[in-house]
């Protein structure tokens, strides 16, 4: 599994404990004081990498990991250039396993209508219990 944007590390806690012991999360971030706290946890099954999202199959390769069955975003598309948002999608899409997943958490809708023509209509679920309700992207390679 690969998580994009895991800031303080949050959901990367939650995911942590939810995978099984012999599955692997790769953590790509571009602020290397937040892949400082991620390296804290000091879980094994860990992997944080200070990098660009848009570089995730050098970085897969770097760390000699397959091709992952689930990517989980939680950046903000809605405040990046289009140009770069798109760039991520496609390595996202190019990168996962066939039968992968993308799911990206947001705010707003920009990843929907960014990721609809590089991997498709995503299914989206509201979450409205949080403030503000949160939107869940979710593909499925094909």
């Amino acid at each position: 599994m690969v998580e994009l944007g895991p800031g303080t590390g949050g959901t990367t806690k939650a995911l942590l404990e939810a995978m099984p012991s012999q599955s692997r999360l790769l953590t790509i971030e571009l602020d290397p004081r937040f892949s400082e706290l991620l390296e804290a946890l000091g879980d094994p099954r860990l992997i944080p990498h200070t990098g660009s999202a848009t570089d995730i199959a050098d970085i897969l390769q770097e760390h000699s990991l397959p091709a992952p069955d689930a990517v989980i975003s939680g950046i903000p598309f809605s405040t990046m250039p289009q140009e770069i948002g798109q760039s991520i999608i496609r390595a996202v899409r190019d990168c996962l396993a066939p039968g992968g997943i993308f799911l990206a958490y947001q705010f707003r809708g920009h990843v929907g209508r960014l990721g609809a023509p590089e991997m498709g209509t995503p299914d989206v679920q509201m979450e409205w219990l949080n403030i503000p309700p949160m939107r869940f992207y979710r593909w499925v390679k094909q």
